[in-house]
């Protein structure tokens, strides 16, 4: 009898391109066309960049050109692309295991590394981890913790607030214009202005979270007021509604602090995490305290359950992004980076200038502005971006790596750009006039 065991592997051959068999009308596309055909759209104008390598602040394309990248993949190559400890971390669990099982059955020293190291960046009472494999993923969860939690169901956000795609997570975001067309969403969601003291009122002993960034990143880096974020913290704590703090953007260093919320002296119930976490793998989490987060193990079992959720290699990408940060003072840099950037854009077509750390807003008079000189700033190459709720603004967010001369470079271009983009946007303002 022949069992698995003693089965002979098939005999080897050399693989070909040709084995891969495809029509052969598909046979002669090229990686654009086959972008634009069989890839899911988001947007009519993508950018179209068709890119072969990333390393640092750079990503060079099939023609060998290099791009700054001005936005870290929009907040997620936080210490650069393909830095040598991540993917050497990432080498090493591979020769070790994959997926091994959903998630909570077993135990993987990855997981529990990361724990253990993001333990260390974290007050005593945040000390749960639920890893997930995204940000939406993670608000998701961290909003059923809530309302499993308190047994309650208003969740209460902020207008011009940014969580994510999924149902729950855009039923919190604050943009109409992005939910009109899915509705209806989840009952019981309100909304309130952000950095508003009067509107606190709101949050009542029938809510069971208030979810909040930090500092607002798609409404173009709105930095609330410390008095408001302790006066937050306070309302909470009176009606005993959760505060969920959303780092997704602010968190792993990039606002001069590892934690965004260090700044306001304030701890929240639950912390939402992803982008930059994983020095460019897909991972995220909500961190709780261990007598909140364990409702979800009973009554129903399986409260919250995933199957990719805290994948090892995430795991170990991670282990090493922290690493990184905290051994090379990268927030703390941060902070004497954006200076420098405040003090080199100087041009009178930028109206203000917000900043976060190295979460930068370049506000211009108006989206048009803003467009035209992203555009040129790509074609001279630095690749940056507006915002979703401030589209006369230009994302600035750069790898915290990014040294003082490569700002220095970068600021350089984008004047250029700005100088060209506004002659450019002023002449074409004069021929409609007439």
């Amino acid at each position: 009898m022949v069992s698995f065991f003693n089965m002979k592997p098939p005999t080897k051959r050399q693989t070909k391109d040709t084995d891969l068999v495809m029509p052969p009308t598909k046979q002669h596309l090229t990686a654009r066309e086959l972008f634009l055909n069989h890839l899911a759209q988001t947007t009519d104008s993508p950018l179209l960049l068709e890119i072969k390598q990333a390393e640092g602040i750079y990503l060079i394309d099939q023609q060998g050109r290099r791009y700054f990248d001005l936005i870290s993949g929009i907040g997620v190559s936080n210490i650069g692309h393909r830095h040598p400890a991540v993917v050497k971390a990432i080498k090493k669990q591979l020769r070790k295991y994959l997926h091994l099982m959903v998630y909570g059955e077993y135990v993987q020293l990855p997981q529990v590394e990361l724990a253990r190291r993001l333990m260390l960046t974290l007050p005593a009472s945040l000390n749960n981890f639920y890893f997930v494999n995204s940000g939406s993923e993670a608000i998701e969860g961290a909003m059923k913790l809530a309302k499993r939690y308190t047994g309650r169901t208003e969740l209460i956000s902020c207008l011009n607030a940014y969580h994510g795609s999924t149902q729950g997570a855009l039923s919190i975001s604050g943009s109409e214009k992005f939910k009109t067309a899915y509705r209806p969403l989840l009952p019981d969601v309100r909304h309130i202005r952000f950095n508003e003291p009067s509107d606190l009122e709101l949050i009542t002993q029938k809510t069971a979270a208030v979810v909040i960034e930090t500092i607002q990143g798609e409404a173009g880096v709105r930095i609330p007021d410390k008095s408001y974020m302790q006066a937050l913290r306070q309302r909470c704590t009176q009606t005993g509604a959760l505060l969920i703090l959303d780092e997704i953007q602010c968190g792993f260093g990039r606002t001069g602090k590892f934690w965004a919320f260090e700044h306001y002296d304030i701890v929240p119930d639950i912390l939402v995490s992803a982008k930059g976490m994983g020095g460019g793998m897909p991972i995220g989490a909500f961190i709780a305290p261990k007598h909140i987060m364990e409702v979800l193990k009973s009554n129903p079992i399986l409260g919250h359950i995933t199957t990719f959720g805290g994948h090892p290699v995430s795991c170990a990408a991670a282990c090493a992004t922290v690493g990184v940060i905290l051994r090379n003072k990268l927030p703390e840099r941060a902070l004497r980076k954006a200076e420098l950037f405040k003090k080199l854009l100087i041009h009178p077509r930028i109206k203000s200038i917000r900043s976060a750390g190295l979460m930068i807003a370049v506000e211009f008079e108006s989206a048009q502005v803003t467009k035209a000189v992203i555009d040129k700033a790509i074609s001279y190459g630095v690749i940056t971006d507006w915002f979703l709720y401030c589209d006369n603004a230009m994302r600035i967010a750069p790898p915290l790596t990014i040294s003082k001369e490569e700002i220095r470079q970068v600021c350089g271009i984008l004047l250029k750009a700005i100088n060209k983009a506004t002659n450019a946007s002023s002449d074409a303002l004069l021929r409609e006039d007439v």
